[in-house]
């Protein structure tokens, strides 16, 4: 028997119990974009994939509604994949173990993908459901958002209709976003010399422990990022044993993930081991002391005897993590007009060595675009002054207030309506595709909602069932009365 068979509303888990069964992290969205499109055939409505996997499905108007405006509802069909150390799972080629206790839904030692699955199985449902009345609806599914928004970027937008988009990517029930920050993907890069290395003691050091999260919607709390903090380890342990070779450092698989777990491999003279081991205790006890409250978990340790075929040069060794060591981190300016909303920040998303140097990756975002920009000159100059380089990519739009929005009103109604309660309106230090439909869609009015998400991006990420019912009778209600 399906896990989730007994949840309420049964089509919405239904559908994405379905979804789960199939791998689709971010670049691997092939098979879920052809389950979406088997869901449209049988369904018997008309839709597109396009060659990146994108995904419209056109349903036409309920009678009585055929001269009402089209309702565009949107979600991305990419996850996060991450895992906890003991998980077997190959993520990129088994569906997800669902557990739940019928408050809320989570994966068995993985990330659940409740970030934006739950969006499609909702939108799914409504599809499916052949009583709900409804105007002509959009369906859109894009790719590759949680890596720069790619489908979105990709998709062609002239056969599209509607001009009131529903994005259903917002993690926290009766919050309705109306406005998010724009980003941009650095791809740096710090040459380093090698050489071998003589006798001594070469050190496994590993951080970890760390809560991490996304980098849009939990860069406030004050996390610890694994790859910032092994390059401060590692610096303050060179000023300790000058001696110190960086032979490899390690952390992080995507740009918008704050770093839980970083890895180090480096060689000190034999006489400076002691002096680096009880620098290690000692550091360790120093970031536990910073982060209690807030990533107590955090864990600094080394093991001797780790296997190197040679090491940076004490200059290039001290050139790479002095630079890195300044490069900035996490919040840098807060929201005026949004009390408590971040303005600014960066995260160090990806860490990785190679035999030419050191390569990392920096997701930078700001709902300014001249702070943006700015900040990307500061790291520019940065990387300059360590003899490095840095490339763009995914440079996306930030989703600027609107005053004036009747969609936002009406919705705001529904939500009043079926859960007795006031909706809040916010904006958003997460990226949203909206940006990138406004700016493809001359007139589009949006809004972002969605059910009670937590710890996205993580292995702890759980949904709420409760919210996603609310959430969804919204959403009817809403289409119900758009006549």
């Amino acid at each position: 028997m399906a896990v989730l068979s007994q949840l309420e509303p049964k089509a919405v888990f239904e559908y994405f119990e379905k979804l789960c069964s199939v791998p689709h992290g971010s670049h691997d969205t092939k098979r879920i974009s052809d389950l979406c499109v088997s869901f449209a055939q049988e369904l018997g409505l008309r839709y597109r994939q396009d060659e990146v996997n994108n995904v419209i499905i056109w349903k036409d108007a309920s009678p009585g509604y055929e001269g009402a405006d089209p309702i565009i509802l949107q979600g991305h069909i990419d996850m996060v994949c991450v895992k906890t150390e003991d998980s077997p799972k190959d993520m990129s080629k088994e569906g997800l173990d669902l557990v739940t206790d019928g408050e809320w839904v989570w994966a068995d030692r993985t990330s659940l993908g409740g970030d934006n699955g739950i969006a499609v199985s909702m939108i799914l449902a409504i599809l499916a459901d052949g009583g709900l009345p409804h105007p002509p609806l959009e369906a859109v599914f894009t790719v590759d958002e949680e890596v720069g928004m790619d489908g979105a970027f990709a998709l062609d937008c002239s056969d599209l209709k509607g001009k009131k988009l529903v994005n259903l990517d917002s993690e926290e029930e009766g919050v309705f976003t109306v406005s998010c920050a724009g980003g941009v993907r650095l791809d740096c890069f710090l040459p380093g010399e090698w050489e071998p290395v003589s006798e001594g003691a070469a050190y496994l050091v590993a951080l970890d422990g760390l809560l991490g999260g996304h980098s849009g919607a939990e860069i406030h709390k004050g996390r610890a990022s694994a790859n910032q903090m092994m390059v401060r380890a590692l610096y303050s342990a060179m000023e300790r044993c000058p001696g110190l070779q960086l032979g490899g450092i390690r952390g992080g698989r995507f740009d918008n993930v704050i770093c839980s777990k970083n890895e180090a491999v480096v060689w000190v003279p034999a006489e400076q081991a002691e002096t680096f081991e009880a620098f290690v205790r000692e550091f360790d006890a120093a970031l536990k002391n910073e982060y209690a409250g807030c990533d107590d978990g955090i864990s600094l340790t080394c093991r001797r005897g780790a296997l190197m075929d040679g090491a940076m040069t004490r200059g290039s060794t001290e050139r790479v993590l002095r630079t890195m060591l300044v490069i900035p981190q996490g919040v840098q300016a807060m929201n005026v007009d949004f009390p408590g909303l971040v303005q600014t920040s960066l995260n160090l998303g990806v860490v990785e060595t190679e035999r030419e140097g050191v390569r990392f990756s920096i997701s930078v975002r700001s709902c300014i675009a001249s702070q943006k920009a700015m900040m990307v000159q500061r790291l520019r100059a940065i990387l300059a002054m360590g003899g490095g380089t840095v490339s763009e990519r995914s440079d996306y739009p930030g989703w600027q207030y609107a005053r004036q929005s009747a969609l936002r009103e009406d919705m705001l109604a529904a939500y009043r309506e079926v859960s007795g309660r006031e909706g809040a309106i916010e904006a958003t230090h997460g990226g949203l595709e909206c940006g990138l439909f406004i700016e493809k869609i001359p007139g589009l009015d949006a809004i972002s909602m969605g059910p009670e998400l937590h710890d996205v991006h993580s292995v702890k990420e759980r949904l709420s069932v409760p919210s996603t019912q609310r959430v969804y009778e919204v959403v009817r209600y809403f289409l119900e009365r758009s006549r």
